[in-house]
């Protein structure tokens, strides 16, 4: 996690709030878990930008950052290959299969 990501996410929960059924303090209390047991990640930020949504430039460089070999979205498009970062671009239907949670 780095800190302008969970800003990003606290922009996009509060503006969706009412459609998920949100009050503002359930974002809070969603944010307050998000980053108690998120890693705040370090982020040298060398390459920017790489992607055409510089928020998803956000996750790209935690997860570089970080040494993840997922990123988990439904936004895959946006996303590409994950080259040359050796990441693999994956829905969540995708991670559980790859992880073995489900076929």
């Amino acid at each position: 996690m780095s800190v302008p990501l969970v800003l990003e996410y606290e922009a996009v929960l509060f503006r969706q709030a009412r459609t998920l059924g949100l009050s503002r303090r359930d974002v809070g209390d969603v944010l307050d878990y998000l980053c108690s047991v998120a890693h705040r990640q370090p982020i040298f930020f060398l390459w920017r930008p790489r992607l055409r949504d510089p928020n998803d430039d956000m996750v790209l460089e935690v997860a570089v950052a970080a040494g993840c070999r997922y990123i988990v979205t439904f936004n895959t498009r946006d996303f590409g290959s994950g080259r040359p970062f050796s990441l693999r671009v994956v829905t969540p239907r995708e991670f559980l299969q790859a992880i073995e949670v489900i076929q």
